[in-house]
């Protein structure tokens, strides 16, 4: 006979302490919730490191290409014998293009661009953020206007009042100066001081400082993060930056590694014993400074991701 037809179970059932019968449900539902958190967790590793996986897959391949004596295009060639792991490429790239000149003009190019955006970049943003003047609204508008206008499209002006006008062709001037001052940097710098409590600065104002001595003792030292911000979030763009720094150097002493590299893979490539390798090689060069930038500066990169999409 089942329970439910059986008279005694059933009125000890209906007796039974109700205190007892929900401690029961309680631990039956915690323990069916943990068991779906646990599955829901391993579900979620098993997925992000096979997406990790093959994010990294073409670094790895991009490195082991780099140390193979010959190209192998096949699946095998992923997973390269002894036999076939040499440094020769680096070397042979090196002796034609010399990457770590290439290495310092590219950090030149990028130190000079992160310098000038976060000087200009604080002083526009107080300035927008904390100061009142007449044209406050228009300049800011037209700031917001800079931004949905492409790059390209002010490349040949550029280029003509730089190198004609200014006469800074083939010159770290030259490739630094239309990267001085970046809309976003000041966008970000604005969204932060306008956070910071204007009492602050009325204050010190009271006590007779000047704006120079606000924004360097008072307003720096509270808006850190957004330096840290700009400054992570800057270093990429100039540091891979190709077409601007190939318009303006003809010199091949002063241009970046980016540039060289290019140079190298469209003029001598071809006479190198391996030259898939040795793009490789130059390709992993490149790159190296931002890995370890990365990994050093991991979690500030994934804060200022999110709050450069959150802040305001």
């Amino acid at each position: 006979m089942s329970n439910a037809q059986n008279p005694a179970v059933t009125a000890g059932l209906a007796h039974a302490d109700p205190a007892q019968t929900s401690t029961v449900r309680t631990r039956t539902g915690r323990r069916n919730v943990e068991g779906m958190s646990r599955g829901q967790n391993i579900l979620r590793y098993v997925v992000l490191s096979i997406g990790a996986l093959l994010f990294l897959f073409p670094f790895y391949y991009m490195v082991i290409g780099s140390l193979q004596t010959a190209p192998d295009p096949t699946i095998a060639g992923a997973f390269p014998n002894p036999g076939n792991v040499t440094g020769q490429n680096y070397a042979d790239i090196n002796s034609r293009i010399n990457l770590f000149q290439g290495l310092v003009n590219s950090g030149i190019f990028a130190g000079g661009v992160i310098l000038c955006t976060v000087v200009f970049g604080v002083l526009v943003g107080y300035a927008l953020a904390q100061l009142e003047w007449r044209g406050r609204g228009v300049t800011f508008a037209l700031m917001l206007l800079v931004q949905v206008i492409p790059f390209q499209l002010l490349m040949i002006p550029l280029y003509v009042m730089i190198a004609r006008d200014y006469g800074l062709a083939d010159s770290y001037a030259g490739m630094i100066l239309p990267f001085a001052i970046n809309s976003t940097a000041v966008l970000v710098f604005r969204q932060y001081f306008l956070q910071v409590p204007k009492a602050l600065f009325d204050a010190a104002r009271i006590d007779g400082a000047g704006e120079l001595k606000i924004l360097w003792s008072i307003a720096l030292p509270l808006v850190r993060p957004a330096l840290l911000t700009v400054v992570l979030l800057t270093f990429i763009g100039p540091w891979n930056e190709f077409l601007w720094p190939f318009l303006i150097t003809k010199e091949a002493a002063l241009q970046p590694l980016a540039v060289s590299l290019a140079n190298y893979l469209t003029n001598v490539a071809g006479t190198a014993a391996n030259p898939i390798g040795a793009v490789l090689a130059g390709a992993c060069v490149l790159a190296a400074p931002m890995v370890i930038l990365f990994i050093i500066f991991q979690q500030h990169f994934v804060s200022s991701d999110i709050g450069s999409g959150v802040k305001g």
